[in-house]
């Protein structure tokens, strides 16, 4: 059993919680592990609450008021039905019940026009393990099969991440009649797979996928809503050196964009293998800074004469991501046009040097493992 840096039990003390994260991430495990054995738990794939509950979502209060003690309530998979939540406003409002509600789909909440309970539940996330979550972390395993928990541990987890994606689309996707054409997603989903950690290009992908813009778009929105991927927006705030606007988009796992991008194998000396490096320090950033309930913004920045710098949070922390085992001056070329600007307080090249120093007294060369060791102590941001 890992233990997992987020404390939703130490959360939901305070206040109700929407507690969202995609498929098999560990939210059903993190409330067995983190909650007592009687703690009052609604689980919305039992079809034979789900039934009564779709049909009356009414007796809702009924259910809960015959518990012995309904101070925190668990509903499970809330999205399946989104007519609950005018209840659970209801015995918030009235009751001071406190109300953890899980789900791995914010599409049917938003479609539906739910009652989201206007400020009455903050939100957080779960995702796939992180470096700081996984004892004697292997950055190969992680890079070919991400950190989808069942599917890192798994003796095949090759099978097991086809089988994750097989069920994405029929579950997710099919089952809840999310896009009408199922194989324009399909497409859709290899190209953005194929493309993930790049700046979105509207015209080339709905070129290549067959179905217009906007459709893309949409397409797009669906995997936020369900959790599969992100958007990375544009830093924009340069004034010597004009930024690029354009937002980036990533997969929430690696294993399961390199399922679906068709990536068999990731040869270290490789271009795939470096965009799999930037893509994990990606995901242990966003992580980083949803589990630590930092409220920062992390984004990206490059210029229009070519300059790039992979990471930036919020005005402060700029990194830069390189494979390299050993660093030079060359890679060092967008961190200092953007310390040009005079604005980012501190300036990081993670990478596979070994060989930890400071370059003109600002610029700091760091090996990834040491970064992310630093980072989870918190002595990063």
């Amino acid at each position: 059993m890992l233990k997992r840096i987020l404390n939703i039990a130490n959360l939901v003390e305070k206040k109700s919680y929407f507690l969202f994260g995609p498929r098999a991430t560990g939210k059903s495990t993190l409330i067995k592990t983190q909650f007592p054995t009687n703690t009052n738990i609604i689980n919305l794939l039992d079809n034979t609450l789900y039934f009564r509950l779709k049909a009356s979502p009414g007796e809702l209060e009924s259910i809960i008021m015959a518990y012995d003690t309904p101070g925190l309530v668990v509903i499970d998979e809330v999205q399946r039905i989104p007519e609950l939540l005018n209840g659970v406003h209801k015995l918030i409002e009235d009751k001071g019940i406190r109300f953890l509600l899980t789900g791995s789909s914010a599409r049917k909440l938003k479609r539906s026009q739910s009652n989201l309970l206007a400020g009455r539940a903050r939100q957080a996330e779960l995702f796939p393990l992180t470096f700081a979550e996984i004892p004697e972390f292997n950055l190969e395993r992680y890079l070919h099969f991400g950190g989808i928990p069942m599917i890192y541990l798994s003796d095949d987890p090759l099978d097991d991440l086809h089988a994750y994606v097989n069920t994405y689309l029929k579950e997710e996707i099919q089952a809840e009649a999310l896009v009408r054409e199922l194989p324009a997603f399909a497409r859709f989903l290899r190209y953005s797979a194929l493309t993930s950690g790049e700046m979105i290009n509207f015209a080339n992908i709905s070129s290549d996928v067959a179905v217009n813009a906007t459709t893309v778009r949409e397409y797009y929105h669906l995997l936020e809503d369900t959790f599969i991927g992100f958007m990375l927006p544009a830093w924009t705030k340069s004034v010597k050196r004009k930024a690029i606007s354009t937002a980036k988009f990533y997969y929430f796992d690696i294993g399961v964009k390199n399922i679906l991008a068709e990536i068999k194998s990731i040869d270290p000396n490789s271009d795939i293998y470096g965009a799999a490096f930037e893509h994990f320090i990606a995901c242990e950033l966003r992580a980083y800074i949803s589990y630590r309930r930092k409220y920062s913004t992390l984004s990206y920045w490059q210029s229009k004469s070519g300059y790039e710098v992979d990471f930036i949070i919020d005005d402060d922390i700029a990194v830069e991501v390189k494979s390299s085992k050993r660093i030079q001056d060359k890679h060092l070329k967008g961190l200092k046009a953007l310390a040009e600007e005079s604005i980012i307080k501190q300036y990081y090249l993670v990478s596979h040097d070994t060989i930890n120093r400071k370059i003109d007294e600002k610029f700091n060369v760091i090996y990834w493992e040491d970064f992310l060791k630093k980072l989870w102590k918190d002595e990063i941001l």
